[in-house]
């Protein structure tokens, strides 16, 4: 039995992803709670554009290297002793791995240097999607590495029956559904929606009134991108008007990695407009008419709590993480996965709704949010945890 804490302030807390945009992305309401309190907030990520942001917020950031889109066992070997020297040195009294590297490599990692970690498995992504001997692999070490964390989180049921059904789990007692990492409710307010006269006019003398679609995350084809280009490119035949948008992005380190080339082709063909990246998103979910995700497969996807707490109808795949958020009919539309066909009818079936319709829909869908994800029960979770491992109340 370990020896509670003294107080939070000599607590050590360290968060483990890649990248650091996820970190900065999805657990600000973690990290203000934590560093309210005093708590020593260590992040291990590789460095990107959101690391002083981190840092602003009272992080103690320090870059780490992953390569994602890599199969050299070298290569992680070097993350994982690296980790290792690391948690030696900073002596984290709890650990939280993201991401299927981290999760794999730092929590045998954290075995080795004797701290206590917890594993959330944000999204199962290419692991699950694809049939590849790399990807039997990884699910090889995930069975040996979920040995070791004191509790393993999913953020959704598919997910962690996926881990059940398939023997991931050597202590499926361990298991814990979080349901989903949370949206900040106040940042994201109910914004009303413009109103449109009708989506079928080629409303030429007023283009800032054209309906328009946007999708936001990381540009990868397992993200459903190219099933939204050309679906796009067969409703502009109907709809001249309507815009389709791109936010976040280009390049990154992934294997489902789009490229700016491919981006720059879409934007010449007029087909879509990229957005570039935000800090901040919400000014482009207030623009928009409706939030698009035609993914292959998602954890519970922040991009779409986020669309209905302000307020916006969703075009989603129903798939596992989607489906968590949207109810088809009801906040928003799902779609079959890699169907351009089933996404093209549903973004036609929204843009024929009307605007009350539209709007119904919106505002069911901040009273799921508010019921289901409001982030502050996520931190209560992470608090209970911290607690419970360290013996220190937050």
């Amino acid at each position: 039995m370990k020896q509670p804490i003294d107080s939070a302030s000599a607590l050590r807390i360290t968060l483990v992803c890649n990248p650091s945009f996820a970190i900065y992305t999805y657990r600000q309401g973690l990290i203000r709670t934590l560093v309210a309190r005093g708590v020593e907030v260590t992040v291990l990520a590789p460095r990107d554009r959101t690391t002083p942001l981190l840092e602003q917020m009272g992080c103690r950031c320090i870059a780490l290297h992953v390569a994602s889109k890599g199969t050299n066992p070298r290569d992680d070997l070097r993350t994982m002793w690296s980790l290792y020297r690391l948690y030696r040195s900073i002596r984290p009294h709890v650990v939280f791995h993201y991401t299927i590297k981290p999760n794999i490599y730092g929590t045998i990692a954290a075995k080795l240097a004797g701290v206590d970690s917890v594993a959330v498995t944000t999204g199962l992504g290419y692991v699950f999607i694809q049939k590849s001997r790399a990807a039997q692999i990884a699910k090889l070490l995930y069975r040996f590495a979920f040995r070791f964390p004191r509790e393993i989180w999913f953020l959704n049921k598919d997910d962690e029956a996926a881990f059940r059904d398939q023997n991931l789990l050597a202590h499926p007692e361990r298991a814990r559904l979080l349901h989903g990492e949370g949206v900040d409710l106040e940042q994201f307010a109910f914004t009303p929606q413009k109103r449109h006269a009708n989506t079928l006019e080629n409303n030429q003398e007023n283009k800032q009134s054209a309906f328009s679609f946007v999708l936001i995350g990381r540009l990868l084809w397992d993200k459903g991108v190219g099933e939204y280009v050309e679906a796009a490119r067969q409703l502009r035949v109907t709809y001249p008007d309507a815009r389709f948008q791109l936010l976040g992005p280009v390049g990154v380190d992934n294997p489902s990695a789009i490229s700016q080339a491919e981006v720059d082709a879409w934007v010449r063909e007029g087909v879509i407009d990229y957005l570039g990246e935000a800090h901040d998103v919400r000014p482009h979910i207030a623009a928009a008419d409706c939030v698009v995700l035609p993914s292959y497969r998602e954890g519970v996807p922040r991009t779409l709590m986020e669309a209905s707490a302000m307020g916006r109808p969703i075009v989603a795949t129903n798939v596992p993480g989607c489906r968590e958020v949207v109810a088809d009919g009801v906040n928003g539309l799902l779609c079959e996965a890699r169907s351009v066909g089933s996404l093209a009818a549903k973004l036609a079936q929204m843009l024929d709704m009307s605007d009350a319709g539209r709007q119904a829909m919106g505002e069911r869908g901040r009273e799921k949010v508010a019921q289901e994800f409001d982030e502050r029960d996520v931190v209560e979770r992470y608090k209970a945890l911290i607690q419970q491992l360290t013996g220190t109340s937050l």
